[in-house]
């Protein structure tokens, strides 16, 4: 985390147009894009960001390069759009890997110019922005399934930053944890809490699928609800208690009458997947194995062809 700190600061004080941040949902990446942009020469002018997967195809152009007077239906007045009005500052493009086809072509144009036209306009804008780029897709994958475009992933990708999970940082989940008492104990003038040793070790040994924010979340529920100086164990949500990961490092014990090994080993591979959203990257580190390893496997059990490597569609 020192070292992502450093980076970030690193980008924020070079003229990187545009900046990849990549991650699962909850472990800061609009924080970082938001870092950048107030560690920067561009900290005292606007940040402007967007959901990519939030609005509506019809409307997410306008939304980005605003539209003239009459260009639709509703196009009752003029309006500026994401960038016109974030001119000299920064933009936040979330999900970016959400964006359809025909967006991604005019955004690369975009990128590649700093000019762009409204809806139903006919007159070039120049825009001096930095775009962050955010996504929990592997747009890596994405680009090899025809899903995004290759020239705009690479355009975006100058830089790229990678959001660790939690259950990758488990070290620091105490540390976070005694953050977000003394912030949550101070915002609703709540006398500050302590964590027992047994509470911070359910906190460690849990998986965390939502990350740091999912982790806020159950924090600033404990110093709201709880009268207690001390965070015990019971005192944590049930998910907590009980999807705690065992200490042994059998994970999974072996019926009585035996079974087959393979069998396990596809079961494991196919949860995984699902569990990842597809994402082969994601699922590799909820295996602890390489991509690589994880894509022969996938082949092995036909869930990847391994003439297009394109997912089957085979069902567990």
């Amino acid at each position: 985390m020192r070292q992502l700190r450093e980076l970030i600061s690193r980008v924020a004080e070079s003229d990187a147009t545009t900046v990849l941040i990549e991650g699962e949902n909850g472990t800061g990446k609009e924080l970082a894009a938001r870092a950048i942009h107030l560690g920067s020469a561009r900290a005292n002018q606007p940040f402007m960001g967007i959901n990519c997967s939030a609005i509506p195809d019809a409307l997410i152009e306008s939304e980005l390069f605003g539209h003239e007077r009459g260009a639709f239906t509703d196009a009752k007045t003029t309006k500026k759009g994401l960038f016109e009005l974030a001119d000299g500052g920064t933009v936040l493009l979330d999900e970016v890997g959400d964006m359809k086809p025909a967006l991604q072509a005019k955004l690369l144009r975009v990128l590649e110019s700093r000019e762009f036209q409204r809806v139903g306009g006919t007159q070039s804008i120049s825009v001096d922005v930095r775009v962050t780029a955010a996504t929990n897709k592997n747009l890596e994958e994405a680009v090899a399934n025809g899903e995004f475009r290759q020239d705009l992933y690479y355009r975006l990708k100058v830089i790229s930053l990678r959001m660790p999970s939690l259950r990758e940082q488990a070290e620091d989940i105490p540390l976070l944890a005694e953050h977000y008492l003394g912030q949550f104990a101070e915002e609703f003038n709540k006398p500050l809490k302590m964590v027992s040793p047994e509470a911070a070790n359910a906190l460690q040994q849990y998986t965390w699928p939502g990350n740091v924010r999912e982790l806020r979340n159950v924090i600033e529920r404990l110093v709201i609800l709880e009268h207690a100086e001390v965070v015990l164990p019971e005192h944590l949500p049930a998910e907590l208690r009980l999807g705690t990961r065992p200490n042994s490092r059998s994970l999974i014990q072996l019926p009585p009458g035996g079974v087959a090994l393979t069998e396990v080993e596809r079961g494991l591979v196919c949860q995984a997947m699902e569990r990842a959203g597809g994402n082969q990257g994601h699922a590799a580190e909820l295996l602890g194995i390489e991509r690589d390893a994880l894509r022969r496997r996938l082949i092995k059990y036909g869930y990847l062809a391994a003439t297009t490597n394109e997912l089957s569609g085979a069902k567990c």
